[in-house]
This record gives C-alpha cells, sequence and structure tokens, in this order.
C-alpha cells in the first residue's frame, strides 16, 4: 500500500468546541456543527425574549408583594419546579468540583441579578434599568475572557463595544440623561449576573443547561425559605392578577425556563458569542414596557434596534470564523 492509497482526500475534520464557540470545520460547506450553530442561537435568542419581560413582569409583581418577598417566592417556585424535573429524570448529583460553579450561578443569577434589579425598580422605570441589560452583554464576554483564556478577534470586541454604546446611549436618553436611586443596585446586578453567565455557560459543556439550572435554583432554597419567612410578615400581600401572572412568569419563564434554553444556546455556541444577542434586550423590554405598562418608547427606537442588528450579525460572524 502507498502512501497515496492510504490518504484520504476531501475529508472534513470538525475539532472540539473553543470556550468561545463552536470550532469550525476544515473544509468549507461541510454540515459538521452548522445545525448545532443555528440550534443553540435561537435557544439563546428564545432566553433573550423570555428575560426581555422579566422587568416588566416584576414591575406587575411589585403590584401585589414586596420586593424581599417577590425575590423569595419565585425563588421557591421555580425551585420546587426545578426539583420536581430533577426526581422526576433521577438525575445523579454533580460531582465535588462542580459545585464551586452552580454557586456562582446561584448567588449572581438566582438571587443576587432578581434581588438587586427588584430593587431598583422601586425607583427607577423598567425603560431606565434596561441599562443594565445594554452593559450586559460586553460584561459577560469580559467575564468569559478572563475565566476561560479565550480572545475574540478584534472584529468581535469592536461590534460588541459599539453595540453597547449604542444601547446605553439610546436607554440614557430615553430616561432623561438623568441617574436614579437604584442605579447602584443596577451595577452591582451587571457584575453578578456577569459572573453567574459566565460560570453557567461553563458548566452547560459539561452538564444539560437544565440541570445547571436546577442544581441553582436547590441550592437557594434555604436562603428563600428564609427570605419568605422574614419578608413576607412585613411586607404586605396585595393579591391582583397583574401581581400573580407577574411572579409567575419571572419564576417559570425568566428563571426556570429561561436560563434553561439560555444555558444549553450558551454551551452550544459560546458564552462570548451567545452574551452578544443580548444587545437586543433592552430594544424589547423597552417595547414590552411601552405594551404592558404604558411607559414612553423614544421615536428613536426603530433606529436603534438596526444598529443593535449590525452589530449582533457582526459579532456572530467573528465569532463562527475564530479559529
Amino acid at each position: 500500500m502507498t502512501a497515496q492509497d492510504s490518504a484520504t482526500t476531501g475529508a472534513t475534520v470538525a475539532v472540539g468546541p473553543t470556550a468561545n464557540g463552536p470550532a469550525p470545520l476544515t473544509s468549507p460547506g461541510s454540515p459538521g456543527p452548522v445545525p448545532a450553530v443555528r440550534s443553540g442561537t435561537l435557544l439563546a435568542l428564545l432566553g433573550v425574549v423570555s428575560f426581555s419581560l422579566t422587568f416588566p413582569s416584576t414591575a406587575w409583581g411589585l403590584e401585589s408583594f414586596g420586593p424581599w418577598s417577590l425575590v423569595a417566592l419565585r425563588t421557591l417556585l421555580a425551585a420546587a419546579i426545578a426539583g420536581a424535573v430533577l426526581l422526576a429524570a433521577r438525575v445523579r448529583v454533580p460531582e465535588r468540583q462542580h459545585w464551586a460553579g452552580l454557586a456562582v450561578v446561584a448567588g449572581g443569577v438566582v438571587v443576587g441579578f432578581p434581588l438587586l434589579t427588584t430593587l431598583a425598580l422601586q425607583t427607577s422605570t423598567t425603560s431606565h434599568a434596561a441599562v443594565v441589560v445594554g452593559l450586559l452583554p460586553l460584561t459577560t464576554a469580559v467575564f468569559s475572557s478572563l475565566r476561560t483564556g479565550s480572545r475574540p478577534p478584534r472584529a468581535f470586541w469592536a461590534a460588541a463595544l459599539a453595540g453597547a454604546a449604542v444601547v446605553i446611549a439610546f436607554t440614557v436618553t430615553q430616561s432623561g440623561g438623568g441617574l436614579s436611586a437604584g442605579d447602584a443596585c443596577l451595577f452591582g446586578a451587571l457584575l453578578v449576573c456577569a459572573a453567574g453567565y459566565t460560570e453557567g455557560g461553563r458548566l452547560a459543556r459539561v452538564m444539560p443547561g437544565w440541570q445547571v439550572t436546577g442544581w441553582a435554583l436547590l441550592l437557594t432554597v434555604p436562603l428563600a425559605v428564609a427570605g419568605a419567612a422574614l419578608a413576607l410578615p412585613f411586607e404586605p400581600v396585595r393579591w391582583t392578577a397583574h401581581g400573580v401572572i407577574g411572579l409567575v412568569w419571572v419564576s417559570v419563564a425568566s428563571t426556570f425556563f429561561g436560563l434553561y434554553v439560555w444555558y444549553r444556546g450558551m454551551a452550544e455556541i459560546g458564552v462570548a458569542r451567545a452574551s452578544q444577542l443580548q444587545l437586543a434586550q433592552p430594544l424589547l423590554t423597552l417595547v414590552w414596557s411601552f405594551l404592558l405598562l404604558g411607559e414612553e418608547v423614544a421615536p428613536a427606537a426603530p433606529v436603534a434596534a438596526v444598529a443593535v442588528l449590525l452589530c449582533i450579525a457582526v459579532t456572530q460572524r467573528a465569532g463562527a470564523g475564530r479559529s
């Protein structure tokens, strides 16, 4: 047998996924990870849509519950669903080395971000609070780069910075250019959520995303029970349809389902690429705020939307082209 006989021509080899997204194929046009990229993008986008309703739903929930009670109840309801699913699926307890990462997810995404943003929404409008989400994609990409050692190309960072600048300029202008009393809570929420997203995206590469969400939720049950026991006697409950709908949405859609599809999408396309899809979230939140809460939206919204979509397209193309 000659060397020519044993060689394979036109073979396509797909290497494993990188920390920042799926690895490219060695020959163009091959199927390889393309379906995973598409499904991962769709899952992440579905998570963005779920998250975009979080602030308006929280505003509704605050009509019936105090901020501490709302966060405790949303966590308990989401944890009950997660526990039932994990039990029904007979999922084994995660290995010891994963619990620290799950604790970061629980502290940042399940408790920290909901609590800080709920407190902020007592003095801020949902439109103003959207500035947090406008900075979250860039912050998550930075956290991911530091945590995993990944190095996205310059085009990715340029588009990410441009998208963040567009969102910040638009939301600050829309809110009148001023800073509210809840800004300290909003910026704190930004940091803890970015850390939780980064760690959750990393864990979702070694276990299913719904298990990441489920175990992180179960970790917070003792804290949520204590919070509910302390807060409910001091924060009066006023039952309204809006309040109940808001609680159910932030518990089921935002906290459980949204995090499930979000982490699964990040596992397939990478933390940095998925995070940039969230550039569309503040604009979606503004639309929901207008439709559900009656808040005014600036006429510049369509222009900002187009600019953000262009930035998202560049980040996705730059991430896909990275070897």
